[in-house]
């Protein structure tokens, strides 16, 4: 079981909405909110072994019931005009040009049966199939109505891994998902649930009894998928369709005795396939065709010094969407962080550092005038002690 509460406030928040011609005077929108998420869960899985011949099976039951209650209280007003290059900070917020509270009540169950059954040592296959129902009311307080919605959905899986020798694993997967949509938006309109649909070959081979490698191809297709509402700032809106096609390939495992390395490279080629405002073909917010990463680590095994170790990691992430309209790039950006740590029995101490050259990038976007940078130079110290 797992409860979970946030109370997210904000007073006085000045958000770009438009930046004129002259490219300098940057239109703004004041904001006022107070939110609340509670969020309830209760899991219970059993799982049980026999046998029917020479078939073995490993029989799942599960449950998943959750509650989530979204509570929303925002004042928008309009706000004073800035010059980017001149700025006069503290200007009073216009007049009032939206409100709202609302209270969004979303309950959940779903039931899941899965059987892995190995039909031979060499030959698994997974059968699974999950049921989910829920209802969502979703009141009004400003304008005294309330609403309600509610579905279900049964989602498949079966999958399949197929050992030709020892080494070598062959595997193929196909699932569906369902998952209700939280969130609001701006013309008060209900969001349906958003499906995905599901498709993964891949082989897993052991190059040695310490070192594997994996190589995947995939193809995912989502509905109704929410992004944020390129017009109304905090509110989302839902794309039609989004269809991701990419491969995955990593190694990972110890090179030498004390030596491991990871390493991966991402292609995902991530698009916009159905939509009524979206252009059709364009690029999925925040998504890139391209990222790598190359994480090595070194522990001396013997000596004074044994268990004191060093870790240093590549990560590259290509150009990305800046927003939903394909109209600007995020740059591409490469990090490097590092490592030292010392582990003895149960003791581990660790010192991390990520962006070691203090790497100036962008971390994400959501539109021209919402661009996160990146983390700066971080150093964090751990110690731990297990018994």
């Amino acid at each position: 079981f797992r409860y979970g509460n946030l109370v997210y406030d904000g007073d006085g928040i000045n958000l770009g909405t438009r930046l004129l011609p002259d490219n300098r005077t940057l239109l703004r929108s004041f904001e006022n909110f107070d939110s609340q998420y509670s969020d309830y869960r209760l899991m219970t899985n059993i799982v049980g072994r026999f046998s029917t011949g020479s078939i073995k099976h490993q029989l799942l039951f599960g449950i998943d019931l959750g509650r989530l209650e979204n509570s929303d209280s925002f004042t928008n007003r309009s706000g004073a005009p800035i010059d980017l290059f001149n700025p006069i900070y503290g200007q009073p917020p216009g007049a009032i040009t939206s409100r709202g509270d609302t209270n969004i009540l979303t309950d959940e169950l779903g039931i899941l049966v899965q059987d892995q059954v190995t039909l031979a040592d060499n030959l698994k296959l997974l059968l699974s199939g999950r049921f989910d129902t829920f209802t969502q009311t979703d009141r009004d307080f400003l304008a005294d109505t309330k609403t309600s919605q509610s579905g279900n959905a049964f989602s498949p899986r079966v999958g399949i891994v197929y050992q030709p020798i020892p080494p070598i694993s062959l595997y193929a997967n196909y699932s569906r998902s369902f998952e209700p949509a939280i969130g609001r938006a701006f013309d008060g309109s209900d969001f349906e649930p958003t499906r995905g649909t599901q498709y993964e070959v891949g082989v897993k081979a052991d190059l040695n009894d310490r070192l594997s490698t994996t190589l995947a191809f995939y193809d995912i297709t989502q509905s109704n998928v929410l992004t944020d509402d390129p017009d109304n700032i905090g509110f989302s809106i839902q794309t039609g369709e989004q269809r991701s096609q990419g491969i995955e390939l990593s190694i990972a495992g110890e090179i030498l005795p004390g030596w491991n390395i990871f390493a991966s490279y991402a292609y995902n080629d991530a698009r916009v396939t159905k939509d009524n405002s979206i252009p059709v073909g364009n690029r999925v917010l925040q998504t890139t065709p391209h990222a790598a990463s190359l994480w090595t680590t070194y522990e001396i095994q013997q000596g004074d010094l044994q268990g004191l170790g060093f870790g240093l990691g590549l990560f590259y992430v290509g150009d990305r969407a800046g927003d939903t309209g394909n109209t600007f790039e995020v740059p591409s950006y490469l990090t490097t962080d590092a490592a030292i740590f010392y582990k003895r029995k149960g003791f581990r101490a660790a010192l991390n550092i990520k962006n070691l050259f203090d790497v100036d990038y962008f971390e994400n976007a959501f539109n021209r005038l919402r661009v996160s940078y990146g983390a700066p130079f971080t150093v964090q110290g751990t110690i731990s002690f297990e018994f």
